[in-house]
């Protein structure tokens, strides 16, 4: 082996990862330790991060989970990563975005950079005036109530 790390993740990528963390605030997860706690000993974090991704060590933390209220009265849960993970996602946002985004299919709206619901909403609408018919799929649910016989068909 004739390299130091196993990951070949230069240095400025974590900066910048954790340059779009800060900009985007959030609260502090199950370390209680903020934004502006984790800049105290800014280098320090970064490095021990960086030194951690690269080496294939890193293992992030349990989220903190927040119950945020629906309007319907009950309640879903939210977790909140750490600083240190959210710079670490961002991490591996940035490397993957540009290899994966050009893979997703062209009406996949959700969490897609440049696409919001607002878009999905506006080919709806236009597809409503071409079309006689919709089909609703809950991924939640799908191969629990998809009719199995038609799947295999290929006609689902």
């Amino acid at each position: 082996m004739n390299k130091a790390k196993p990951f070949d993740i230069p240095k400025r990528e974590v900066w910048e990862a954790f340059k779009r963390v800060k900009a985007n605030q959030g609260a502090a997860g199950v370390d209680g330790q903020s934004i502006q706690d984790f800049e105290v000993r800014l280098a320090d974090n970064l490095y021990k991060l960086w030194n951690r991704l690269s080496s294939g060590s890193y293992m992030p933390p349990p989220v903190r989970r927040v119950d945020i209220p629906k309007d319907n009265g009950g309640t879903r849960p939210l977790g909140i990563p750490t600083v240190a993970d959210r710079v670490a996602q961002e991490v591996a946002r940035r490397y993957l975005e540009p290899l994966l985004e050009p893979l997703f299919h062209q009406d996949s709206y959700g969490y897609r950079p440049g696409r919001s619901a607002i878009d999905a909403i506006r080919v709806a609408r236009q597809r409503c005036w071409r079309y006689d018919w919709v089909v609703d799929i809950d991924i939640k649910g799908f191969f629990d109530n998809i009719d199995h016989e038609l799947l295999f068909e290929g006609r689902a």
